[in-house]
C-alpha cells in the first residue's frame, strides 16, 4: 500500500488549501482512509475519514464545517478542502489508511503517507 500526500503549503489566515492522497496497492474496496496531523509538540490528531465502500464520511469537532473530505474514485485519490483556515491549523497533515474499518482508523491507522506541511499565517 502507497499513500502520496500533496498540496500543502503556506496561507494566510481564513484562506484555504486542498490536500490530495493518492493511493495504490489495496487488494479489498473495503477500508477506512482520511487525515491525521500532528502540530509541533501535540498529539496526533485524527481529522476526517470516509469509506471506500459506501463513501461515508466521518469528521472531527475541530474541523466540522470548515473541512471536507472526499473521493475521486477515477484518480484514485483523496482529498481534503481546507477553508477558513486559522494559525491553530498549522501542522504535518498525514494521509492515512485502515483495512478493519472506520472505528479502527480513528483509534490508529496501518498504513500512513510521509505527511505534508500547512503553515496558516495570522
Amino acid at each position: 500500500v502507497q499513500l502520496v500526500e500533496s498540496g500543502g503549503g503556506l496561507v494566510q489566515a481564513g484562506g484555504s488549501l486542498r490536500l490530495s492522497c493518492a493511493v495504490s496497492g489495496f487488494t479489498s474496496d473495503y477500508y477506512a482512509i482520511g487525515w491525521f496531523r500532528q502540530a509541533p509538540g501535540k498529539e496526533r490528531e485524527g481529522l476526517s475519514c470516509i469509506s471506500n465502500s459506501d463513501s461515508s464520511t466521518y469528521y472531527a469537532d475541530s474541523v466540522k464545517g470548515r473541512f471536507t473530505i472526499s473521493r475521486d474514485n477515477a484518480k484514485n485519490t483523496v482529498d481534503l478542502q481546507m477553508n477558513s483556515l486559522k494559525p491553530e491549523d498549522t501542522a504535518v497533515y498525514y494521509c492515512a489508511a485502515e483495512l478493519a474499518g472506520i472505528s479502527s482508523w480513528w483509534l490508529g491507522p496501518r498504513y500512513w503517507g510521509q505527511g505534508t506541511q500547512v503553515t496558516v499565517s495570522s
